[in-house]
């Protein structure tokens, strides 16, 4: 077997090779160079971040011929004998297979004994944070007071595992996670090496999932060209890692800002049938939100993105989404995240937070229209007030004038193509069909019935709050409001506010709205026909005596008594 791993034909040989690490890398040639090196050293960071590829370098760099140097020469012959691991010199152990306490004090037995090939004997533990507590013990002494010429380099992923007396002992370096475009900048070298053919979103799309490990990225990048043709694609790495791509990613975010609760489910459906992890899709999910809220927070730190790639569609979604939705979105698909560990159906929890997320938008919306309506109900009635003020003023100021004998007209009900056009023709047919009996129930119910609707549908209550019944048949309604405006708006929650009204009184009534000028003229015109078809004599006594007129025009017919 002829063929080696990218991984292991691409690690670092001199410190310009460990990528991402510069403040690592040039402390310790400075260090070097000076000759003023540590007898001991912790490094510590994520996995394939180049801990154990920068101690091997390291101890080749100390025991190169051309020492003091910055780099390796890489040709000589303890350069070479510690890279090929023939020099005994240099000893990497595994923690993890080896953490008892026999084994270090076999250590700390031959740390006297001085190095036979090269000037600096080297221990480099790997993974020293799964020691027992014996073998740590057994270390302290040694490490602490090496001969002169050991070494030891201490690599752990976990330091917080590490006793704080191991830690005292050491010089600390923290390896950090590689950004993205040092991975990709880093595969491209290879890649062009190798005259491997690689598109540059496949390779942001292996580094996106490399979660800013080295050695995990270039691991991804030989199964993608194991799995490719003739060029690596980035449908090929996304078949590779079982990530979704970016414009799934968008499309989904886009459908559930936008309320479309079938094509965000027709998504998430299509992203698991096609063989994606549901876990990796709602991880990928929240941190491409985290990408959106930290572009919109801080436009130029572009570094800092974790999953997101910098185009078009990205600083458009970005600026359309507001901040306080994606914070939402992401409390919720977080609680899903948990929740899915435990469970054999994700794509059931994952739905769940997809109908969440949308319904918190909607009902936000509702909320806000339902807040519109109530300022502008207040507006109304300020300016309702200010008009009723200015005609009393005005009558008081014309109070000495003679009323000229003038017959006054109704004022038409308005008819431009933005007012509300009053069925005049229903109304008359309620009134001729309408009863007290059925006006007293709707009166009865009628609170019950606005508290159910203020749960139900808080927009819809708000159109219908300022009204009142004002006749009623066995079909039909009229509710009579205060503004015309609001009208108009009933229609638009007619079928909710009478299916509501159906389940409050146990039968269906049509709702007719009517604003409350009208339904006065209307009402005194039906009364005047109907007393002129039973007495018309005395309906035209009734119409003489103004103060009557004036009075039934106030309280109405049901509440007004004539008495001689």
């Amino acid at each position: 077997m002829s063929y080696q791993a990218l991984y292991r034909v691409w690690r670092p040989k001199s410190f310009s090779d460990v990528v991402g690490q510069t403040h690592i890398t040039r402390t310790l040639q400075n260090a070097i160079t000076q000759e003023k090196f540590s007898h001991a050293y912790l490094f510590s960071g994520p996995r394939g971040t180049g801990k154990t590829s920068a101690a091997k370098i390291f101890a080749k760099t100390i025991n190169c011929e051309n020492a003091p140097t910055k780099e390796p020469c890489n040709q000589c012959s303890a350069c070479l004998g510690i890279q090929d691991g023939s020099i005994s010199d240099v000893i990497e152990i595994d923690a993890a297979s080896n953490n008892g306490v026999e084994q270090i004090r076999d250590i700390r037995d031959k740390v006297k004994y001085a190095p036979s090939s090269v000037t600096y004997k080297v221990y480099i533990i790997d993974e020293v944070h799964m020691l027992s507590i014996g073998a740590f013990n057994a270390l302290l002494k040694t490490l602490e007071e090496p001969p002169k010429h050991v070494l030891f380099i201490l690599a752990t992923t976990e330091p917080h595992k590490i006793p704080l007396t191991i830690i005292s002992r050491c010089q600390r370096f923290d390896f950090k996670r590689i950004s993205q475009q040092a991975m990709v900048e880093r595969m491209q070298e290879i890649t062009d090496s190798e005259k491997i053919s690689v598109t540059r979103e496949a390779l942001e799309s292996v580094a996106l999932a490399a979660e800013g490990g080295m050695r995990d990225a270039l691991s991804l990048l030989d199964q993608a060209i194991s799995y490719s043709e003739d060029q690596v694609e980035i449908n090929d790495v996304l078949a590779v890692t079982g990530a979704v791509s970016q414009e799934k990613l968008i499309k989904t975010i886009e459908a559930m800002y936008d309320s479309n609760v079938q094509q965000a489910l027709r998504y998430v459906d299509e992203i698991i049938q096609n063989g994606k992890d549901p876990s990796r899709f709602v991880f990928d999910l929240i941190y491409y939100l985290r990408d959106l809220l930290m572009h919109q927070s801080a436009p130029g730190l572009d570094g800092i993105l974790e999953r997101a790639i910098l185009n078009d569609e990205f600083i458009q979604l970005s600026e359309r989404i507001e901040a306080t939705w994606i914070q939402e979105a992401i409390t919720q698909l977080n609680q899903c995240q948990q929740e899915i560990k435990w469970t054999n159906s994700p794509k059931v929890f994952i739905e769940i937070a997809i109908l969440t997320i949308t319904e918190h938008k909607q009902t936000s919306a509702k909320l806000e229209d339902s807040s519109i309506l109530e300022k502008l109900s207040r507006k109304i009635d300020q300016l309702e007030k200010e008009l009723t003020s200015m005609k009393e003023n005005y009558s008081a100021g014309n109070t000495n004038r003679q009323p000229e004998n003038v017959t006054p007209k109704r004022t038409p009900a308005r008819s431009n193509k933005n007012s509300y056009k009053v069925p005049y023709e229903k109304i008359r047919q309620v009134l001729s069909e309408a009863s007290k009996s059925e006006l007293k129930q709707v009166h009865s119910q009628w609170a019950n019935f606005m508290d159910a609707l203020k749960k139900k549908n808080a927009p819809a209550h708000a159109t219908i709050q300022n009204s009142k019944p004002s006749a009623a048949s066995e079909q039909a309604l009229v509710v009579a409001f205060r503004y015309e405006i609001h009208c108009s708006l009933a229609l638009d929650h007619k079928q909710t506010i009478e299916s509501l009204l159906a389940e409050v009184l146990g039968k269906q009534l049509t709702i007719i709205p009517i604003p409350e000028a009208e339904w006065q003229d209307v009402r005194e015109d039906y009364v005047k026909k109907q007393r002129e078809q039973e007495d018309p004599g005395e309906n035209n006594e009734q119409q003489e005596d103004p103060l009557v007129d004036e009075a039934r025009k106030l309280v109405g017919d049901d509440l007004l008594e004539i008495h001689d």
